[in-house]
């Protein structure tokens, strides 16, 4: 009877201790959500998610869409991002899309607009103010956390400067609209990039660094990771052969040493794979299933 008394009062000082030091992590270190404390449990320092151009969605379908994110929940991202084209048909209307993109469970990590480089304002560089604002609302409307701004190079100084004041138009805009925005390199013009990374606000712009793009154009991607990891918000990954894009995982692209950068010096965030073609045919999850587990295995979780 001592003896089941004893374990009893010790069963008890156990469960308190571990409460006591439950309440103390929250107390530090609040979660925002159930959900975001399960991601960090199975990917300590890094979340996976994707970009969802490799899927075939009608924009005037949210069925389509709401079907993908379902597809991309099963293989096991934990987040997406998507084309501000996927759900522009229901900014509108947007407190009902927005709770079933919340049932799914995925984290909408951003809205991005990309356009071919004549449809970008000509004297920044990247979508003009009258674009990206509905947009910007928009997105926050439906959940999502980031503004991601692709653009094209600028071939002078006056063109770089105008593009980093509008880069910060943009970012203090975001910010008013209740997001961050995150600058994704459709190309690697190397000066520019690192003026863009130096002379923009840091408290303003963000970078979602393709590191395809960079590997592709020549860039140490390490190194550049090293380098800038204060300025990186998220990182695309996507892979070449023979100077054409292919699977994740299945080409010349240093995943495993990007990976191994990654973790190293400490950086967390969201790490999404993105999978385009140059023929732009969309195979879905034939090629983003696979690419899932090639992050798998370079992040070894």
């Amino acid at each position: 009877m001592k003896q089941n008394e004893s374990a009893g009062r010790r069963t008890r000082r156990e469960f308190l201790a571990a409460a006591g030091a439950l309440a103390a992590s929250r107390t530090l270190a609040p979660w925002p959500s159930r959900v975001m404390a399960e991601e960090m449990h199975t990917y300590p320092g890094v979340r996976f998610g994707v970009q969802l151009n490799a899927f075939p969605i009608d924009p005037k379908n949210f069925q389509s869409f709401l079907d993908t994110l379902g597809v991309v929940k099963q293989i096991g991202y934990q987040g997406f991002e998507s084309s501000f084209r996927n759900v522009q048909a229901e900014f509108g209307d947007p407190g009902p899309a927005r709770r079933k993109i919340e049932e799914t469970g995925l984290a909408f990590f951003g809205i991005h607009i990309f356009f071919p480089d004549r449809m970008y304002d000509q004297q920044t560089h990247i979508a003009a103010p009258s674009v990206y604002e509905p947009i910007a609302r928009g997105g926050a409307a439906l959940g999502a956390k980031h503004l991601v701004l692709s653009g094209f190079p600028t071939s002078n100084r006056d063109q770089l400067r105008r593009k980093i004041d509008a880069l910060n138009a943009a970012g203090r805009f975001a910010r008013s609209a209740g997001l961050r925005l995150a600058y994704h390199n459709e190309y690697w013009p190397a000066g520019e990039i690192e003026t863009l990374y130096t002379e923009t606000d840091p408290g303003l712009v963000h970078f979602l660094l393709d590191c395809g793009h960079a590997y592709h154009g020549g860039a140490d991607v390490p190194a550049f990771i090293r380098a800038h990891s204060k300025r990186i918000i998220g990182f695309h990954l996507r892979d070449f052969r023979n100077g054409r894009l292919v699977t994740l995982g299945t080409g010349t692209f240093p995943l495993a040493e990007v990976a191994h950068t990654i973790e190293q010096i400490g950086w967390k965030g969201w790490v999404e794979n993105e999978e385009e073609r140059e023929d732009h045919s969309q195979h879905g999850a034939e090629v983003v299933r696979p690419a899932f587990k090639a992050m798998e295995e370079a992040f070894k979780v």
